[in-house]
């Protein structure tokens, strides 16, 4: 057994005891990727954020895996899927988040589109992956988005410039939604850091040509724009992205998803500590709320 493997199977053997845990950070620090953004988005236009954090993950994954001996895809087929995932989760659901805050549409209503994806998954994986939800876990669900609405809805604003902004989040959602499945479906081997440079790799691929294409690529070199780069290079599309595919290796794509219910949630904490945003009554009843419909999503056997 190889070193990479010790330390696999360890690994997994703690995270199972820690249920809880991981969770809870894979929340936190995916959830306060939208602080991120705001960090950096005034000093670099988004594709090009999106392609230098993407060199960046890849860069660190690589020497990760390196001084690990961690198990590199043993097929062209095996590589390509976690490719065509990354591409998806990563790439796809980056540059519409990324470009829909961009031309203004607000977080708030950008998270509440991205919240949609546990429906979205739930509803998908029951035909692509044969998993059926009991009716305390749909419950769950719409508890879950409701809770989404209560957080944001007295956010929400409109304007001409939306529509490209919607049509961008949407995309986002898509992207994340569809990655996760095919990522449950085809990457069931994938290492994670391993796994985690192609599919940073793939993503800046992708993106570079549309950076090169449609913008300046100009970058103001800040303090707070290297330390966001460095935030949502590391601690994101390292950290977040590796607790997402453990705990979709570990369970069901659809009971993984509800938890993005409690990103919104994890975004406006860190809001409030950071820039001192407000949680409100309002705020504070919808985690509550979404807080239970989590449990119920998570904690019910599956329908028959």
């Amino acid at each position: 057994m190889t070193i990479s493997s010790r330390l696999y199977a360890s690994a997994k053997t703690n995270l199972e005891s820690e249920s809880f845990i991981l969770p809870l950070l894979f929340v936190l620090l995916y959830g306060s990727g939208f602080v991120g953004a705001k960090y950096g988005l005034p000093y670099c236009p988004p594709l090009t954020f999106l392609v230098l954090r993407f060199l960046i993950a890849a860069s660190v994954a690589v020497m990760i895996a390196l001084a690990i001996d961690a198990p590199w895809p043993e097929t062209r087929k095996e590589a390509l899927n976690i490719a065509i995932a990354g591409c998806l989760t990563v790439g796809v659901f980056s540059a519409g988040v990324f470009v829909a805050i961009s031309v203004g549409l607000s977080p708030a209503l950008a998270a509440l589109i991205i919240a949609l994806q546990p429906i979205l998954v739930a509803t998908v994986a029951r035909k692509m992956l044969g998993e059926r939800l009991s009716y305390s876990q749909w419950t769950g669900l719409a508890f879950g988005l409701v809770g989404v609405a209560f957080v944001v809805s007295h956010k929400l604003s409109f304007n001409s410039t939306h529509m490209l902004g919607l049509a961008m989040a949407v995309l986002a959602l898509l992207g994340l939604g569809f990655g996760n499945i095919y990522q449950k479906r085809n990457c069931s081997r994938m290492n994670v850091f391993t796994g985690g440079a192609i599919q940073s790799c793939a993503s800046m691929l992708m993106t570079l040509p549309f950076a090169y294409s449609f913008e300046t690529m100009n970058v103001t070199w800040t303090p707070q724009f290297m330390s966001a780069l460095a935030y949502m290079s590391i601690g994101v599309s390292i950290g977040a992205l590796s607790l997402l595919y453990i705990m979709i290796g570990r369970g069901e794509v659809s009971r993984v998803a509800s938890i993005f219910y409690l990103v919104p949630v994890s975004a406006a904490i860190v809001s409030y500590i950071l820039y001192n945003e407000k949680i409100d009554l309002q705020v504070a009843i919808g985690i509550a709320i979404i807080s239970l419909g989590v449990i119920l999503a998570n904690r019910f056997p599956k329908g028959k």
